[in-house]
């Protein structure tokens, strides 16, 4: 085995990071990942073993130096992935297996450098797994953020449309519908209330009216007294007589008096002026109180009948308002739905956003899951191949085995006769005699001899492959080569 020379040895340096999960309770604080740890573990290897950070690997540490120039980059790459292990440590809960840890070795001809190696594939794993799990949080936050003011805009947009709608249709909006049949039964009471009383003073009026007329009747009467004394006077006296010019006077005051009381019964409003202004005859009281009455009753009649225009007027419009009530139920309905929707949105929307910038502020505390060094890498002492022992038994079986095969073929070769069956095998003629093997004193001494050389040079071989063994095993388990 001496053929095997130091320079063939392999040194296998390994680390172990532990799955740190998140310190404070998800309760409180809900992770950017749903991912589990084995899918973070399969994302963050593809990315430590990227073709640019393995061949920067490779140039940092001189790897392969003497095969650079023989191989090409996809040839490296693949030899050092294929010195790379990641093996991942499942939990021993039989319920729920998930990894809890996981090691990285690599394989080197220099113990020194396979522990360097080592130590640069667990930072790079540490540091892309913090570097992964921000950058998620970060663009969660602004995608989150993005998406709420997306959100706050429609939702602002929503509520100016139901604020414009419920200011076009004041009103006539579902909400204030009690509100309207209150007011609608007020403005009934008070039609009803304003009727009956224009109803009473129409009949004052009719009252007043009669009265007029009977007083317009009462002063004919004196109208004609008067021109009947006017006739007794011009019988006597002449019509320049003060008498008579006197009792003209009265008369046509009397005439005017009557004219305008009929003028103003007549016009009602367009007579109010004229009936006011009147001239009552001297000494008639009564004519003006009754002028007064009906004055104030035209007054009376005239505000109420306004009051009442007006209180069917808005009825009207309150009943007109409780018509449209239904259909601007209808309208709005849609128009608060979305805008419900939008205000659950947008509160979710919030709630996830300071959720996730909790998570991110976390991750860049270094307070969530992440991967902790546990085992460092480890400088080997005793390389990990060849496998000394194993070779050196292998070998052996194999010269056993050769040997072996050997003597099976050289005794197929061998066409001497060494017994009686040999020879009938080969003679069909039966045996009558048989001769046995006589040898002198000097074929024994040589037959000795042989079978004595024989056994020390077995003995030799066996011995030599021991001591061989026990030097190699030596070497395996004691020196250190650098």
């Amino acid at each position: 085995m001496a053929w095997l020379s130091v320079a063939s040895y392999t040194y296998k340096s390994e680390a172990t990071l532990l799955v740190v999960q998140q310190q404070i309770p998800q309760r409180y604080v809900l992770p950017t990942s749903t991912t589990n740890i084995r899918e973070a573990l399969q994302a963050t290897t593809q990315e430590v073993l990227s073709r640019a950070r393995l061949l920067a690997i490779v140039e940092e540490f001189g790897l392969y130096e003497k095969q650079t120039t023989r191989l090409s980059p996809e040839v490296m790459l693949y030899k050092m992935r294929n010195d790379i292990t990641i093996q991942p440590v499942e939990s021993e809960s039989p319920e729920k297996k998930d990894v809890t840890a996981f090691k990285i070795s690599f394989v080197a001809t220099n113990p020194l450098l396979a522990q360097a190696v080592t130590s640069k594939l667990t930072s790079l794993f540490i540091e892309q797994n913090l570097e992964t799990r921000e950058h998620q949080a970060t663009t969660t936050t602004n995608f989150l953020k993005e998406q709420l003011d997306a959100v706050k805009a429609r939702l602002g947009e929503a509520e100016e449309q139901v604020r414009s709608f419920k200011m076009q249709h004041l009103g006539e909006l579902p909400e204030q519908q009690t509100g309207n049949l209150a007011i609608m039964t007020s403005l009934q009471t008070q039609l009803q209330s304003t009727m009956t009383s224009l109803n009473r003073a129409e009949v004052q009026r009719q009252y007043l009216e009669s009265l007029s007329e009977y007083r317009i009747l009462a002063i004919g009467n004196d109208l004609a007294r008067l021109k009947s004394e006017r006739a007794k006077l011009l019988d006597q006296y002449t019509s320049k007589h003060p008498a008579v010019v006197r009792i003209n006077e009265k008369i046509a005051e009397t005439e005017a008096s009557i004219e305008q009381v009929r003028n103003w019964l007549k016009s009602g409003d367009k007579g109010a002026t004229n009936a006011s202004t009147a001239k009552v005859p001297d000494g008639d009281v009564s004519l003006g109180q009754l002028r007064g009455q009906l004055e104030e009753n035209r007054l009376e009649i005239e505000t109420l009948s306004k009051d009442e225009k007006r209180l069917k007027e808005e009825l009207e419009q309150y009943q007109r308002r409780l018509d449209a009530t239904p259909i601007r139920e209808q309208q709005l309905s849609g128009m608060l739905r979305n805008y419900e929707q939008l205000k659950l949105d947008y509160s979710d929307l919030l709630a996830k956003e300071t959720q996730s910038q909790m998570a991110g502020d976390l991750e860049k505390r270094q307070e969530g899951q992440q991967f902790r060094l546990v085992d460092r890498p480890s400088l080997p002492t005793v390389p990990s191949s060849p496998n000394r022992i194993k070779v050196s038994l292998a070998g052996a079986g194999a010269g056993i085995g050769l040997g072996l095969a050997l003597a099976f073929l050289m005794d197929l070769k061998d066409r001497s006769l060494h017994s009686e069956d040999d020879l009938r095998q080969l003679v069909a003629l039966p045996l009558v005699v048989g001769v046995p093997l006589m040898l002198t004193s000097y074929e024994e001494r040589s037959l000795k001899r042989k079978r004595a050389l024989e056994w020390v040079v077995a003995s030799g071989l066996i011995l030599a492959a021991l001591v061989a063994e026990l030097y190699e095993f030596y070497l395996y388990r004691y020196t250190r080569p650098l």
